[in-house]
């Protein structure tokens, strides 16, 4: 009986939607801006300016630029009995969070924002609302800092704030106090898998009836000494210094590894007759969501993608969609040499003859990898490519490797293809071998 009940539990008809997306990257503030230079094939990848990089061998990375960490909170939002957005609208506040949890609220925000709900929130019962976003290393920053502060200063100058300023959950935790949400308060840990983690999890729990409405996405701030020094020993980060608007160059022959990036990525995930019911924007479908692990090697992908390849075909599996049906795949894709041409073979073995049909590109050639928010940026970029109708390119592709090239998929060189986009996919790989897949489709 018991069993049963939990088969019928976890195979709910709920259809879930998305209703409200919010971006804080290296390509702009908000959703419209990041989109925008996405389109134009603009790099977000820079001179580092958050460090002194005088003695690291990795000088670029793509930062998020002119931030303001009080701007998030300048818009008034409905009060609620115990607290009010306006809260940490000051510099003083905002000085008890890491930069991580800063873009990570931008982007959530401006997701609530989007999605209307605060007009109705009176209407809305606040257990029905919950947050999941995802970090994969949460603040590193903060912790060099306070370490600095402790061997130079004592004891006596470690900040007490340092715990919820480091801490993964606490974009989730904030969110939750700053908007009253009484639902599930969840972060995904996953490496760079983490917040596509988010989204699918989130996805589950709204299937099975434990949420109406999930704030789901991911944060990741790591431009520091430790986090480009840490990488750059594992000879996975470009060292590509003096062009750095071409260093990120996934499926290209002369990659060198990719680029490092920082960002927050929101989206609202809603059940679909409570967003109908209010007549919510849509701007699509969560359809299927898959999940493997590689249990290959702590940072190697398995062999021909193998792993990633079994995530996809649940995603498809699970979104009742032959892969033949998918218009547009953004690649993990980060730029690196063996990464690349192993999420390249999988997907040629996956769409098989019809992958002339098909469109893919990495949005790493431009925002670098965000690492624990690279899964939420790219679903959201799906959501728009179908918006839209347009494709955004993978620029730095000037010739493929070898490998990449006898697979004869289309990578979109260089320049955005307008195309109708009826459903896409996204994939995130991470370190320990994790692996996630979401697909998405026009409602």
């Amino acid at each position: 009986m018991f069993l049963k009940a939990k088969f019928l539990l976890m195979n709910s008809n709920k259809r879930v939607v998305v209703t409200g997306i919010g971006a804080t990257t290296p390509l702009g503030l908000n959703v419209s801006e990041t989109w925008k230079n996405l389109i134009a094939g603009v790099s977000g990848v820079s001179q580092i300016t958050l460090f002194d990089t005088k003695d690291c061998p990795v000088k670029i990375a793509a930062e998020v630029k002119n931030f303001d960490v009080t701007a998030p909170f300048s818009k008034p939002l409905t009060p609620f009995p115990h607290t009010s957005i306006t809260q940490v609208a000051n510099a003083k506040e905002a000085r008890k969070m890491g930069r991580f949890i800063h873009l990570g609220l931008s982007a959530a925000l401006q997701a609530y924002d989007d999605s209307g709900l605060d007009e109705i929130r009176a209407q809305l019962d606040p257990e029905r609302i919950g947050a999941n976003i995802g970090a994969g290393m949460g603040g590193l920053p903060e912790i060099e800092s306070v370490h600095l502060d402790l061997v130079n200063k004592g004891y006596k100058r470690v900040t007490p704030f340092l715990i919820p300023q480091i801490i993964p959950n606490m974009v989730a935790g904030q969110l939750s106090i700053l908007l009253g949400l009484k639902g599930p308060n969840l972060c995904n840990v996953t490496a760079c898998t983490s917040s596509a983690h988010s989204l699918g999890e989130s996805y589950y729990l709204i299937q099975r009836g434990d949420a109406d409405i999930m704030i789901a996405g991911g944060a990741e701030s790591v431009i520091s000494p430790l986090g480009i020094g840490g990488f750059a020993a594992m000879r996975a980060l470009s060292q590509r210094n003096e062009d750095p608007t071409r260093a990120s160059r996934p499926f290209d022959k002369d990659r060198d590894g990719f680029v490092m990036g920082e960002g927050g990525a929101v989206l609202v995930l809603e059940e679909y007759e409570h967003a109908k019911k209010r007549n919510a924007k849509i701007y699509g479908e969560i359809l299927g969501y898959g999940l493997s692990s590689d249990a290959y090697h702590m940072t190697s992908p398995s062999p021909n993608g193998e792993g990633g390849m079994r995530a996809m075909k649940m995603a498809l599996k699970k979104a009742n969609l032959d892969p033949s049906k998918v218009d547009y795949i953004n690649a993990h894709g980060t730029s690196t040499p063996a990464g690349d041409t192993e999420e390249a073979a999988a997907v040629a073995k996956l769409m098989g003859d019809s992958k002339s049909k098909l469109h893919m590109s990495s949005t790493k050639s431009m925002t670098g990898h965000l690492l624990g928010a690279a899964g939420a940026l790219e679903t959201l970029i799906c959501l728009l490519s179908m918006r839209d109708g347009v494709i955004p390119p993978t620029i730095n592709l000037n010739e493929a490797d070898e490998a990449c090239k006898a697979l004869e998929l289309n990578l979109t060189p260089n320049e955005a293809v307008k195309k109708p986009v009826h459903y896409a996919l996204s994939n995130s790989f991470g370190f320990g071998g994790t692996n996630a897949s979401i697909v998405v489709g026009k409602v």
